[in-house]
């Protein structure tokens, strides 16, 4: 008990188990650690720096609270007690993130709590306080940073007359073209080919070399195939997801990206997941959006939202996705000017927007995860450029968690949107890839949904 207390001095035990969290457990890992470091933190800060010295409290005496194995005994208040809260607020955060962990860092936690009444040093109530403060201030952070969840979207399963119709592979990958992308970031850890032709052994797996064109490889794959494959990120998918409407054929998506976001929503999170998908031949039709002409499963955007998707994502793999989209957004806000644009007839003075296929959680500005991938919906979230202190005031907003009722964000749900601007250089973003938009366009969903292979 004295070790295990002395381990948890300046919440070094914390740190120490946030560094292997981050390290080992890949993001739901970081994002645990990010979290349970925060509410430490924020613990610490209300237990050991206000609360203390509000309500000052001998620590208790030594004839009946004998002081054990300690080397030197606390002078400060006893209520709360500090290691208390910062353990069960770290215990609490990573298990909002990963479940898993409630169990062993629940007992961690109340180890270390009672390690301070049995060193003599702290009261059972001091303990019991201190825990409720750790507690609540973890549950208090997904107020400002949400948790996402990460389940697998729903979508209509086809039904099966149907799939043979538009074209489907067997189950040992017969009359299936996987492309793979070499350039892709490698998101499982490899170059998965062996692995495609030792589970699909049927299937034609091909690798575009250095000179080839991907939309080529993927073109030539459909014209001879009954179904493709794309080996890649978002931006890989992207490419494959308008070469299988233009040819009607199923698709099948294998990660091996940096993000894969359309994979996970469809519950792929592997090689083996996107395998067992093609061996129980279940397709889903999923909505396809597109924006000036350009197809996007997961979203588009304009203004300046492409320049601060990029600034996030240079940072969201060591911070995590929302306090990184709140760097990127500050750096954003300094340093450009609002956009002018007529959306839907109305002239609007913006900053950016984001555009969700399908509704996107949660309803702040940080949309993670989509309950459904076919609800013919887009998910609209616009930062006005117009409104008095409009940067200062969506700060505050962000900060506090209360976003989502902010004048200065507004979220709208809609089946299609028409825009316009008298921006000669009007950069816009599919799924992350960049292009030259024209001065008016539309974003509306494809006429054709797209039949996509998801496991069970």
């Amino acid at each position: 008990m004295p070790r295990l207390s002395s381990a948890a001095n300046h919440s070094a035990l914390w740190q120490a188990l946030a560094a292997g969290l981050g390290a080992l457990a890949g993001r739901s890992g970081r994002r645990a650690a990010l979290r349970g470091l925060i509410a430490v933190a924020a613990a610490s800060a209300i237990s050991s720096g206000v609360l203390k010295r509000l309500l000052p409290r001998r620590r208790p005496p030594l004839d009946a609270f004998p002081f054990v194995g300690l080397r030197r005994r606390p002078v400060s208040s006893s209520m709360p007690s500090g290691h208390a809260a910062s353990a069960f607020a770290f215990a609490t955060a990573a298990a909002i993130e990963l479940p898993v962990l409630a169990a062993p860092l629940g007992a961690l936690a109340a180890a270390v709590a009672y390690s301070r009444i049995y060193n003599g040093v702290h009261y059972p109530g001091d303990v019991l306080f201190g825990a409720a403060i750790g507690v609540g201030t973890a549950v208090a952070t997904t107020r400002v940073w949400p948790r996402a969840d990460y389940s697998p979207a729903s979508a209509r399963p086809v039904p099966t007359a149907l799939a043979r119709v538009a074209g489907e592979a067997s189950a040992d990958g017969a009359g299936l073209t996987i492309v793979v992308n070499p350039a892709a970031g490698s998101g499982h850890g490899g170059d998965p080919s062996d692995e495609l032709r030792s589970a699909l052994p049927a299937a034609h797996i091909v690798t575009p070399g250095a000179a080839e064109d991907l939309e080529s490889a993927l073109r030539d794959a459909a014209s001879d195939a009954r179904a493709i494959g794309i080996v890649g990120g978002d931006g890989s998918i992207n490419a494959a997801v308008a070469v299988a409407l233009e040819r009607g054929c199923p698709l099948v998506v294998v990660p091996g990206g940096t993000l894969n976001h359309f994979t996970r929503d469809l519950g792929i999170e592997s090689v083996e997941d996107a395998v067992r998908a093609v061996h129980t031949g279940r397709l889903v039709a999923v909505d396809v959006g597109v924006i000036d002409g350009h197809p996007f499963v997961n979203t588009a955007s304009f203004g300046s939202y492409s320049l601060l998707v990029e600034a996030r994502e240079r940072l969201e793999h060591v911070i995590g996705k929302w306090p990184a989209l709140v760097v990127a957004l500050v750096r954003i806000l300094r340093d450009t000017e609002p956009f002018e644009f007529t959306i839907d007839d109305r002239r609007r003075r913006i900053w950016t927007i984001f555009v969700g296929n399908c509704a996107y959680d949660p309803p702040g500005f940080a949309p993670a995860t989509r309950a459904r991938l076919d609800d013919a919906t887009f998910d609209v979230r616009i930062v006005d450029g117009s409104e008095p202190w409009a940067r200062v005031r969506l700060m505050v907003a962000a900060l506090t968690g209360n976003l989502a009722r902010s004048k200065v964000h507004t979220r709208r749900l809609v089946s299609t949107l028409t825009l316009r601007t008298d921006s000669a250089d009007n950069l816009l973003a599919a799924d992350g890839e960049i292009f030259q938009g024209h001065a008016s366009f539309t974003v509306e969903k494809h006429p054709t949904q797209l039949l996509v292979y998801a496991p069970e």
